[in-house]
């Protein structure tokens, strides 16, 4: 016997006067526009990360990690689609995660621990979208002026000034033509630097190769809940109700569809770039492999016009992504600060949107400037935000709203998921953070240097 209908719990949202609804999170896409959407939020440079990761796991258990990741993500954010098509059927129709969250779960403080998580991976993303692509232009100043001037902090600069431009594009569905540009880059630069490494595995310059672990077991250990949260972070997005909120209603059956594109595209990408990167690099595997086809002394080790379109790809997509992972913020600042009896364009929305907008793409570039730590941010916004959200969340509001019995199949692996899950989160929240503390010594604020 089915529930009966339950009063929505946020009738405020539902009415003309939310403004982060009408503004930001339009309901006017198709399944393909999710899927472009999914795949800009998952597939993006991290995965050049990959072989870092894998150098903390060795060949058999980053196989191992990699593939379960994939399948508990891909099963997750299923059964996540699934609880929002339940809510809609009942009438409660949800576009925020954080709104979900505290309706099925019947508890208002998981209300703002679920904002305080998304901001923490839209914050932590931002910073990291920005620091890489000022690292991108940093290494293609380097290759062409070996001897010039400018520091990493000014590259960063440049890339805030155009994402302070770009942020002003006003809603999530407005991103749908870039973030399928964003996808075409993806495989683009993943198959330049996949080819760059067999081909440089198979000449007679192909570095030495050497797979050994950290020599202490439990340096091992924290080795290997490091990569793991690494992993997790690379397969997070955390915003999959806001994703299928910008689906016309109905949404349901839509993001399934969606989620098949996205992890299509993950398969080739994730795979070919983790295994070409490691095998040739091995534990001397950078936090961006392009690092390694382009070391500090010595020649590029891959056709130099390989390298910089590789580098131009992740460039013009790290754009994508940060406007991705801003739109949550970008929704909340909307919902407070714009006025629906006004047009999306009028001075009386458009001047809160260009200064919140342009402060807060601002306060990412300077942490990322201050700050650059790209493969050590992955791993604390991984332990901390995507382990929560992305393998815990969604199984426990899946048996909360299904309520499947305790003697059932489902019932039990979601339970296990969330039990292992939890675990390694935690390890991996205490494994990042001391790495980030050891790696605290090896630079000084506003560094040129990006500390592995």
């Amino acid at each position: 016997m089915t529930d009966p209908p339950r009063p929505d719990p946020f009738p405020v949202s539902r009415l003309d006067s939310d403004a982060g609804a009408l503004f930001v999170l339009q309901s006017k896409g198709e399944w393909w526009h999710a899927g472009f959407h999914l795949t800009t939020a998952i597939v993006g440079p991290t995965i050049l990360t990959l072989p870092y990761a894998f150098r903390g796991l060795g060949w058999w258990l980053g196989f191992v990690c990699l593939t379960t990741m994939g399948l508990v993500t891909f099963y997750a954010y299923y059964l996540m689609s699934k609880v929002l098509d339940h809510c809609e059927k009942s009438g409660r129709r949800h576009i925020r995660f954080r709104e979900l969250a505290a309706d099925v779960l019947g508890s208002g403080w998981m209300f703002y621990v679920v904002i305080f998580i998304q901001t923490a991976i839209n914050t932590g993303i931002g910073i990291g979208a920005i620091l890489l692509a000022g690292q991108c232009l940093d290494i293609m100043y380097s290759s062409l002026y070996p001897q010039g001037t400018l520091k990493l902090y000014e590259f960063i600069a440049m890339v805030t000034a155009v994402m302070m431009v770009l942020s002003q594009l006003p809603s999530f569905h407005s991103l749908r033509h870039i973030n399928f540009a964003s996808l075409i880059l993806s495989l683009g630069y993943t198959f330049l630097v996949v080819g760059a490494c067999i081909n440089l595995g198979l000449s007679k310059n192909a570095p030495k190769r050497d797979y050994s672990l950290e020599h202490s077991d439990s340096g091992k250990v924290f080795s290997a809940f490091t990569s793991i949260s690494i992993i997790a972070a690379i397969f997070g997005n955390g915003i999959l109700p806001e994703i299928q909120a910008t689906l016309a209603p109905p949404a349901i059956g839509k993001m399934l569809k969606g989620l098949l594109l996205c992890y299509s595209v993950i398969f080739f990408t994730f795979y070919s770039a983790a295994i070409s990167g490691y095998w040739v690099f091995g534990n001397n595997s950078s936090s961006n492999i392009l690092k390694n086809l382009m070391p500090d002394e010595g020649p590029t080790l891959a056709p130099i016009v390989v390298i910089g379109l590789a580098v131009i790809f992740v460039l013009l997509q790290l754009f994508a992504i940060g406007l991705v992972y801003s739109q949550v913020a970008y929704e909340i600042m909307e919902k407070k600060s714009a006025d629906t009896t006004k047009g999306i364009f009028s001075r009386r929305n458009l001047v809160p949107r260009l200064i919140l907008r342009t402060l807060y793409m601002a306060f990412c570039g300077f942490m990322a400037a201050m700050l650059p730590f790209f493969g050590d941010i992955n791993a604390v916004v991984g332990a901390f935000g995507f382990i929560p959200l992305d393998f815990v969340l969604p199984m426990l509001l899946y048996n909360m709203t299904y309520k499947p019995t305790k003697r059932s199949f489902t019932y039990w692996i979601n339970m296990t998921i969330m039990v292992v899950f939890t675990c390694a989160g935690l390890m991996g929240a205490f494994s990042s953070i001391r790495k980030l503390v050891l790696d605290a010594n090896k630079f000084k604020l506003f560094s040129s240097e990006v500390v592995d």
